[in-house]
């Protein structure tokens, strides 16, 4: 995705809230070539530096517009972990949208793992049953996690033990994301 793109994005994903937290409507879904694609994505909310809601598609199911437009609105909203956006929070609030790559499981032996990922370019998926957690490729920068840390983090992620990745019954995903953001007043794309 290019800049243009990533731009498109982050502006898309903030008038989403804005139109649905203001008006209780849905916004209109931006028609160009790539956003009618299917592509996995996660917006992310953050007030004060601190996480305030994030949600989104690991999957590529939906096109990236109408993925954008639903995974903005659910994380001013839906997110479990907080109450709804106020509108009075609009201001305060910085957008993140994260592009993923499609998820790519990985098939060798538990213990060789950590060697398969890379801190600062993979996200993890995690999955064992109906149990799934995803955490995005930043996530283990800014936590300053190593591999098997962040193996553990996406196990608990997905409400399981720690250190169930070391079981053979326990599928491992990685995937790439590509960040764009809001920063001082513009839209940049993330170096993690």
């Amino acid at each position: 995705m290019d800049m243009e793109d990533g731009k498109i994005a982050v502006k898309l994903a903030r008038e989403s809230i804005e139109t649905f937290i203001r008006d209780g409507r849905r916004t209109d879904i931006v028609r160009r070539t790539l956003f009618d694609e299917d592509m996995g994505v996660f917006v992310t909310i953050n007030k004060d530096k601190q996480l305030r809601g994030c949600i989104g598609y690991p999957y590529p199911i939906k096109p990236l517009g109408e993925a954008i437009v639903d995974s903005a609105i659910n994380a001013a909203t839906n997110d479990p972990r907080f109450p709804p956006l106020s509108i009075k929070e609009l201001a305060e609030i910085k957008i993140e949208v994260t592009i993923l790559g499609k998820p790519e499981k990985l098939g060798v032996k538990p213990k060789d793992l950590p060697k398969e990922i890379k801190i600062g370019r993979d996200g993890l998926i995690v999955k064992r049953g109906v149990y799934q957690g995803l955490l995005l490729p930043q996530v283990p920068v800014e936590w300053n996690w190593d591999t098997e840390e962040f193996l553990c983090q996406t196990c608990f992620k997905a409400g399981l033990p720690p250190d169930c990745w070391l079981d053979d019954s326990t599928e491992v995903y990685r995937f790439k994301g590509q960040i764009f953001e809001e920063k001082d007043g513009e839209i940049v794309e993330k170096e993690i």
